[in-house]
């Protein structure tokens, strides 16, 4: 008796739910991504053969160019604290949505007293408005760095339990005096030790 022959059939697997699952995931990091404001302070950073990356994370970055000093504070949770603290300090209150809006902002460089003004505003009308003047670092005074950068390296403290970094990022042709002031506002508060954020002389950054 002759064997009966089963028809063979392709194999075939359904997409369908590997399309929606894949679908699902791009939607969920296109909402939860935060897009990188533009950086306010054109920079030219001087060149060096030394090679020593950045770190992404407890950090605070202090940009200098055209007399101007701008800070960026790594880390939205630190970034909302050192707010806070500034508030309590200058006796400023700022709203969740303040808080919010500051922890998404990359470098900043307005007084103290614009910062409400400045938070208000989007980007495009923060570049025509020209309200980065800079932080003020002119003396004890009203030195403002001085108090963001102490305030930011208590957050982080406080939050993570680890010292905060410091770098100097500095235009390659800024005057010498204005590097100073900022290295003097580090060393008034025993911050001996500091990186310096330079471009590779191949190329790449430091």
């Amino acid at each position: 008796m002759p064997r009966v022959k089963v028809p063979r059939k392709s194999t075939a697997v359904d997409m369908t739910a590997m399309c929606d699952v894949a679908f699902l995931l791009l939607t969920f990091f296109i909402l939860t991504a935060t897009a990188r404001q533009p950086d306010p302070l054109d920079i030219t950073t001087p060149s060096s053969t030394v090679q020593f990356k950045v770190p992404d994370k407890d950090i605070a970055i202090v940009s200098i160019g055209k007399g101007k000093v701008f800070l960026e504070i790594v880390g939205q949770d630190v970034k909302k604290l050192t707010l806070q603290k500034m508030g309590s300090l200058y006796n400023v209150p700022f709203t969740e949505e303040e808080a919010k809006r500051f922890s998404v902002v990359s470098s900043f460089g307005v007084p103290f007293g614009n910062l409400k003004k400045f938070l208000a505003m989007n980007s495009q009308e923060r570049e025509k408005s020209g309200i980065q003047a800079g932080i003020p670092n002119d003396s004890t005074v009203n030195n403002e760095l001085f108090e963001w950068i102490k305030q930011a390296r208590f957050a982080t403290a406080e939050l993570h339990g680890v010292d905060m970094r410091i770098s100097i990022k500095g235009n390659a042709n800024e005057e010498y005096p204005a590097i100073r002031k900022v290295v003097d506002l580090l060393q008034k508060q025993k911050i001996n030790k500091f990186s310096l954020i330079t471009s590779a002389e191949a190329g790449g950054a430091n």
